[in-house]
């Protein structure tokens, strides 16, 4: 019996850049750069027409201006593309409330007992999507959510791609290795070594030999590679925190870590702002090159929302955090949640701190 495809993966394309084209219709057909116009700063992303000259996100400004002198920099407007976001995901729960957010232009969707097929159900979003945003999105569709999302990348932008039972393994064996989730730079450098450089070659490699290699995370990817990924899909709608973290190309620079920070700190101050609320305990996460995570948290006297106050703080637990790898991931979250509007006396005590 077949595998039933109960795992659709969607992102949307180039969202910030999109979102910059829709709103200025004289920056379409113009390679797009958003993160700002000081040769200081970082590419957050950029469009598909900027891409041609070898820009991609995360690479500093002065650098994407010696490829692309002639693109267009603007500077990046979250509160903007958080208000297009929140119109997204609207019309996903107008489908269906199974959705897993993974950011704020990507997620998960359980479409298992729908009374629609794949294609169809993915007709419906992109149509929908599109008339009440005028944006594009690609979908993946698969048995599992490594596949879907390795899917949503196949054909992009506008793409649609399904990876069904029978076409594995074989459709992922020209693959380089780096596509394979749970395998980052350094990984990929120690496969290549052993001259391991597509999945083809990592497929004929023994189980044994990946988990002498990588640990518990072999048996994963030896998993992978063959279809078998056991995460499903979480939908609780209850919202035990929020927070902001992102994937960016791995770095060990400092202060570009503290810069995205103090960004992430003002884009969780609107969230709380927007939704009334506030919290008492700080967590600050980092993923390191080999896809390792590690937290930082500390639980507050008083509650938190100001986003100068996150920032000073989070800024604090990040650097009593040990690292020596590259980074690959960073956010800051807040939890212990009260809406503002109810009376919550502050006891004194001591503060609690966690690490993991």
């Amino acid at each position: 019996m077949a595998t039933s495809l109960d795992f659709l993966h969607l992102d949307m394309d180039a969202f910030f850049a999109a979102v910059e084209e829709r709103d200025n219709p004289y920056l379409k057909g113009h390679p797009v750069i958003v993160g700002g116009r000081s040769n200081r700063g970082i590419v957050t992303t950029c469009n598909y027409e900027a891409r041609k000259y070898g820009i991609h996100s995360a690479m500093p400004i002065f650098m994407a201006k010696e490829r692309c002198p002639h693109g267009i920099y603007v500077p990046g407007r979250m509160s903007r593309y958080q208000e297009v976001s929140r119109q997204v995901f609207q019309i996903l729960r107008g489908i269906t409330d199974r959705i897993e957010p993974l950011s704020i232009d990507e997620a998960y969707m359980d479409i298992s007992g729908m009374d629609k097929s794949p294609e169809e159900i993915t007709e419906l979003i992109k149509s929908r999507v599109m008339k009440e945003t005028e944006l594009t999105l690609s979908i993946g569709v698969s048995f599992n959510k490594f596949l879907a999302k390795l899917a949503s990348d196949w054909n992009k932008p506008d793409g649609f791609m399904k990876i069904t039972e029978d076409m594995m393994p074989q459709i992922l064996f020209p693959l380089q290795v780096s596509k394979v989730y749970g395998i980052g730079s350094k990984s990929r450098k120690r496969l290549n070594d052993i001259g391991i450089y597509t999945v083809e070659q990592l497929y004929q490699l023994p189980e044994d030999f990946l988990v002498d290699m990588f640990g518990r995370g072999g048996r994963e990817i030896y998993d992978r590679i063959r279809g078998v990924d056991r995460r499903t899909i979480t939908t609780t709608r209850e919202r035990k925190s929020m927070g902001v973290e992102r994937t960016f190309r791995e770095t060990r620079d400092k202060k570009l870590l503290i810069e995205r920070l103090k960004e992430y700190s003002i884009e969780l101050e609107k969230d709380l702002e927007s939704r009334n609320i506030h919290g008492r305990t700080l967590t600050v996460k980092i993923k390191d090159e080999d896809f390792q995570s590690h937290t930082r948290s500390r639980t507050f006297n008083h509650y938190i929302s100001d986003g100068d106050e996150i920032f000073k703080l989070a800024s604090m637990l990040f650097g009593e955090m040990e690292w020596d790898k590259s980074l690959r991931l960073l956010g800051v979250s807040i939890s212990n949640l009260m809406d503002k509007s109810m009376e919550q006396l502050s006891f004194l005590g001591a503060e609690k701190i966690q690490e993991s």
